[in-house]
């Protein structure tokens, strides 16, 4: 029941709150016209985050005021704390990211902001502290030293950040890829035991339903930096927070992780600023070869389910590398095969 509970008020507090972020949108000037990257029709209200936002939160909220019979027990004496992280982490980024679609900030201090973000995350104890190590040799796991924490929870924050970020190019794209990564975690959680956190996950499949219904191409309403960030912190969160999932999100976002480190070679290679806008991302190119803004979706969907289904289906690390291994190949084949003369940039 509580689960079920979650998961519909997120959807609908969704459904209401995108509608009201719109009219907020209109009434404050920030709206997207056609041109430039995007190619759509009309006025597009460009703040939709604030309903993802809104919605989860509202959510997260109201399970700290259900009855104790209706919350899952946890064992975890952290999770209390970490819980407040994340609601301040998120509500950090959120507040940068709509100060962004304001006012348009340059990469430097959007990097700032994000890595700011997962300082939060690590004071309040959502950080990477140890891995399986694939090898024959040594110890399992592998325990990092505090410097190591930091530089990678660092990294893995402002990673999965800008590539949500970047993967916003067309309608729904950064939803969809989001509600899959939502559902294997929450599956993964539901399966491990993890019943407690299992409703943040639960929350975000919610949130991004209900929000997708307006924002599935052709869309109404666009989630700008506001959602971008919000997907790409709440992502990097929950898959620490469900037991460092880390190659687990990995293989799910393998795709858009590898056009978004195609592209910063790409741009470091011929000299041009690493957070430059442009129509090189592999969803924009996809458009030039003629497909639907839809079929891109779906095809993005499928890629990112199958090895979804790949990470649920084994618990080996090994095996997880030798998929990460395939999905590299497969994936560097689809961005060569997409770009022509094989080089990004060459339009």
């Amino acid at each position: 029941m509580t689960f079920a509970l979650v998961l519909f008020v997120a959807l609908i507090l969704a459904l209401v709150l995108t509608p009201i972020s719109m009219r907020l949108a209109r009434r404050w000037s920030l709206i997207d016209h056609p041109g430039g990257r995007r190619q759509h029709e009309g006025l597009i209200p460009r703040i939709g985050g604030l309903a993802l936002y809104g919605s989860f939160i509202g959510v997260l909220l109201l399970s700290r005021v259900l009855p104790d019979a209706m919350i899952p027990a946890s064992t975890d004496i952290q999770e209390s704390w970490r819980w407040l992280g994340l609601v301040v982490g998120i509500s950090f980024i959120v507040g940068f990211g709509l100060l962004d679609d304001r006012f348009e900030f340059g990469s430097r201090p959007q990097y700032a902001a994000q890595i700011v973000s997962a300082l939060i995350a690590v004071s309040f104890t959502i950080f990477i502290e140890r891995a399986n190590n694939p090898l024959p040799l040594g110890p399992s796991p592998l325990v990092f030293p505090w410097p190591i924490i930091w530089t990678l929870t660092i990294l893995w924050f402002v990673g999965s950040i800008n590539t949500f970020n970047w993967l916003d190019g067309i309608d729904g794209l950064a939803t969809t890829v989001a509600l899959i990564v939502a559902v294997v975690l929450a599956i993964h959680m539901l399966r491990t035991g993890q019943y407690s956190v299992s409703l943040l996950a639960l929350a975000l499949i919610g949130s991004t339903l209900g929000f997708l219904f307006f924002n599935w191409p052709p869309a109404k309403v666009f989630m700008g930096s506001v959602g971008s960030y919000f997907l790409g912190y709440t992502i990097a969160s929950l898959g620490l927070i469900a037991g460092a999932r880390v190659a687990t999100v990995l293989l799910v976002l393998g795709l858009p992780i590898l056009d978004v480190a195609w592209l910063m070679w790409w741009r470091w290679r011929h000299g041009q600023p690493l957070g430059q806008g442009d129509r090189n991302h592999l969803h924009f190119r996809l458009l030039d070869k003629g497909f639907s803004q839809r079929q891109i979706v779906v095809g993005y969907a499928f890629f990112c389910t199958f090895f979804g289904i790949v990470s649920l289906m084994t618990a080996s690390t090994a095996v997880k590398i030798g998929a990460l291994l395939a999905l590299l190949l497969i994936g560097t084949a689809i961005i060569y095969w997409a770009t022509p003369t094989g080089r990004p940039g060459n339009q």
